[in-house]
């Protein structure tokens, strides 16, 4: 209390006054340290656990509150969560920016330092796990109970740097000081089964499992918890850690195999060590799905019992539980389910059916065969018998309901089967969960309709209805008011604060589509913006690039069908023109990429040393000069993103058409003013339709178009015949003119577009170039652009999760949502 009164005589407004003496003590008694001996990490605890204290003034009252109201549950599984850096989140969510700046000037400490300073942890990929990120968010800002259960790992996906230009994967110790915002709940274990043998009991409606398994690891629970906009809910985040059932075998200890002694904890506890392990070997497959059974069968645990618990009765688990599989990867959630209520709870096979099926909803994010899971049925057996068991059983009752509902053709039966018979017999995860779920949905209409004509053709025809459209959205206040905030400033100043309550209220913003004065405020943002991440790129890459130049963002996983090389060779073509016509006014350009590719994605990894080949090459040509810089910047995550989305100008989403499902990059970007230069292909489609097609870059070909080309055996070289251009940047590459020192590097890419061309890089190349011209065009009429930038942000609203989560409460979960800041 003196340090409160001490402050209140500075001045201090008596919550900020507070708030210091909550940071103080923290510092004292959770870090063990004065204000005089602290350094930065004892500051950054400390103000962290005080926020903590806050939300969990919320949290556990909210987690009373709906038990008492028996409201129903929300249980989102996904292996990744992509959560970012939580402490500035939190104190926006919370309303507590200004509070926590005052109190920490007081000991002469910065918050944007701190935030700075905030591990950024590595628990997903990209967009399928900032998405479930999102998607937290927004079920605690709209009211709804929910848990998001994934992993705890240790070294989460890998942190990237560059050696010569090439990707090297080094451990993200994102926990090596702790992680403030979590609890462990140490009393919270499960234990998970693996291999051994199933004895079977019962008849053939009533039979029941008895699984001895050769393994067991105990999942361990860490409880996060997540505050909505305006702290009014809290929801939480349980991830699971791997524990061996017993860390050491002390015989072994004791006669001097220390190795030895816990070589079976070091096995255990490899689940929860890194995100995606590489599954290039067989022991790496094994690994991947006892990852995902792991966290799945963890979750599933935790939900039946908590049901059971407050209800009694298995039998109402749809009543009061709806949960979410988000992609393939918790698919074995359908058998696992079925194993819990008919082995554990004594149900028959079809009461236990019927209520995996009301309960279980999927979430597919992917056309693309090698994402749509499989499992040999051999590995699948060996880890998990019981399942493989209920997999085959679940299958031959899903066919012969198709058959006595006359599909009895022998190619529609195979195509909808859960197995794979053709060569190595597999389980299909993704029909898996279609055939287990009452609800299946794509993720932006043209993903949903092509689901329902390309891989789930059949399924959708067997089950009419069962397939929806939830086009994705993003937590806009994370990505406009925290990453951007001075855009948000200028936004207030002119709409007031309503739209960050209601995001479709930035519409009002097309009214100063043509004021001077607010397009001069804008683009003056926008220039500080990309002034600070200027400064970013030279401390990231010794590379110096001029603000004024158009920021042509590409920031994404590297992946063939994300198109990277399809912008990298035309940055070859743009460097091969601005050599041979120097005296042209070119626009200036810096082309920044930024994203990692997957270990053992050799292809991927080869397109990231080819772009790094050509910055070397390109950023110390002296013609060239500043009028074109070629960027990567290295270990992309959240933070990174917040850095570069507000400074972009350009947004390239220029992926296949037809294998996007949704993309949610296109939506922060076009948020923050950038104009998107796209193909027709997942969100885009939708982007096109709400800001106009005046204000976007679309080019290429459709999807049918795509399919048409496959089905003619397309292959790139006609199409490099037909375009100077790109011959010529393909023989620059081919000839070693990036990479003299092993002029043959490149030329299995080269080969790949020339005499197949997959992903229709030569097809679409002169269309790209053409467009990238166009924009030159508009970029060279400040007029015209801004006036595109300013309505992209007005009709962004729709985008945000918030109106996603909705759709997901009313249509899939039957849950109540509430208007943000309500109670």
């Amino acid at each position: 209390m003196a340090v409160v009164q001490r402050l209140s005589k500075t001045g201090l407004d008596s919550d900020a006054a507070t708030f210091a003496d909550q940071i103080f003590k923290k510092l004292t008694y959770s870090r063990g340290k004065t204000p005089d001996e602290a350094v930065d990490n004892d500051w950054l605890q400390a103000v962290s656990l005080a926020v903590r204290d806050r939300i969990v003034d919320r949290w556990l009252p909210c987690d009373k509150q709906t038990k008492l109201d028996a409201k129903k549950h929300v249980y989102y599984l996904s292996i990744e969560f992509l959560i970012g850096r939580m402490l500035l989140d939190a104190l926006t969510n919370l309303r507590m920016r200004d509070t926590a700046r005052k109190a920490l000037a007081t000991f002469n400490v910065e918050l944007d330092h701190l935030r700075r300073l905030e591990p950024d942890p590595a628990l997903g990929n990209g967009g399928l796990g900032r998405l479930a990120a999102c998607y937290l968010d927004s079920m605690a800002t709209l009211g709804i109970p929910a848990y998001g259960y994934g992993i705890r790992y240790e070294q989460g996906l890998f942190r990237q740097q560059f050696a010569d230009g090439r990707q090297i994967e080094l451990p993200d110790d994102w926990l090596a000081f702790g992680n403030p915002w979590e609890f462990a709940r140490p009393e919270i274990e499960y234990s998970i089964r693996f291999g051994g043998t199933v004895e079977y009991v019962g008849g053939s409606d009533t039979a029941r499992g008895i699984w001895y398994p050769a393994e067991r690891v105990l999942a361990v629970a860490y409880d996060t918890p997540i505050v909505g906009w305006r702290g009014k809910h809290v929801n939480t985040l349980r991830l699971w850690s791997a524990r061996a059932t017993n860390p050491v075998h002390l015989n072994m200890f004791n006669q001097g195999d220390h190795v030895g002694a816990t070589a079976a904890r070091a096995e255990a506890e490899a689940i929860s060590r890194v995100l995606y392990p590489s599954d290039a070997t067989p022991s790496g497959v094994e690994l991947r799905l006892r990852q995902e059974y792991f966290f799945t069968s963890a979750a599933l645990q935790d939900i039946v019992q908590r049901h059971v618990q407050r209800f009694g009765d298995v039998s109402t688990l749809p009543e009061h539980a709806s949960i979410q599989l988000n992609d393939t990867h918790p698919a074995i959630a359908v058998a696992e389910l079925m194993r819990i209520l008919i082995d554990e709870h004594d149900l028959n096979w079809s009461d236990a059916w019927s209520i995996t099926k009301a309960t279980l909803s999927y979430t597919n994010h992917t056309l693309l065969p090698e994402a749509l899971e499989t499992w040999s049925t051999g590995v699948l057996g060996k880890l998990l018998p019981r399942h493989l068991q209920i997999i085959y059983l679940i299958n031959w009752h899903h066919l012969k309901e198709a058959r006595e509902a006359g599909f009895d053709d022998i190619a529609t039966l195979a195509n909808i089967s859960l197995i794979q018979e053709d060569g190595d017999k597999r389980v299909r995860m993704g029909n898996l969960a279609f055939v287990g779920s009452h609800r299946v949905n794509g993720v932006s209409g043209l993903h949903t309709e092509l689901m329902k004509q390309t891989v789930f053709r059949d399924l959708t025809a067997l089950y009419p209805g069962r397939v929806v459209n939830k086009t994705n959205g993003i937590t806009f206040r994370r990505w406009l008011y925290e990453a951007n905030p001075g855009l948000t400033a200028l936004l207030i100043e002119r709409l007031g604060d309503g739209f960050l309550d209601d995001p479709t209220a930035l519409r009002k913003l097309e009214d100063f589509a043509d004021d001077a004065n607010f397009v001069a405020a804008a683009a003056a943002v926008r220039m500080e913006n990309k002034r600070r991440l200027v400064r970013r790129i030279r401390l990231a890459t010794g590379y110096m690039v001029k603000p004024e130049a158009l920021f042509d963002v590409q920031i994404k996983r590297i992946h063939e069908y994300k198109r990277q090389l399809l912008n990298i060779l035309e940055t070859i073509a743009l460097f091969n023109a601005m050599r041979s016509e120097p005296d042209r006014p070119w626009v200036p350009r810096v082309k920044l990429f930024a994203g990692k590719a997957a270990p053992s994605y050799e292809r991927a990894k080869l397109i990231i040393k080819l772009i790094n080949d050509v910055a070397r090459v390109v950023n110390a040509d002296p013609v060239v000069g500043d009028r074109l810089k070629v960027i990567f910047m290295p270990n992309y995550g959240v933070s990174l993103a917040e850095e570069i989305i507000p400074a972009s100008d350009l947004s390239e989403q220029i992926s296949t058409a037809g294998m996007e499902a949704s993309g949610t990059g296109n939506m922060k970007l076009a948020l923050n003013g950038a104009l998107t230069i796209g193909t027709m292909d997942g969100a885009n489609i939708e982007i096109r339709s709400a800001v106009g097609e005046d204000n976007i870059f679309i080019f290429g070909m459709a999807a049918e178009q795509v399919e048409q080309r496959k089905r003619e055996h397309f292959v790139g070289r006609q199409a490099a015949h037909a375009s100077p251009r790109l011959e010529a940047a393909l023989d620059a590459v081919a000839m070693g003119q990036f990479s003299p020192e092993e002029p043959t590097r490149y030329h299995a890419l080269v080969d790949s577009i020339l005499h197949f061309d997959p992903f229709m890089v030569a097809a679409d190349f002169d269309s790209y170039w053409n467009t990238q011209r166009r924009i030159d065009t508009a970029w060279g009429n400040p007029a015209t652009w801004w006036r595109a930038s300013v309505l992209n942000t007005a009709h962004m609203g729709w985008f945000s999760s918030d109106r996603a989560i909705r759709e997901y409460a009313e249509d899939i979960w039957n849950v109540d949502a509430h208007t943000p800041g309500t109670n």
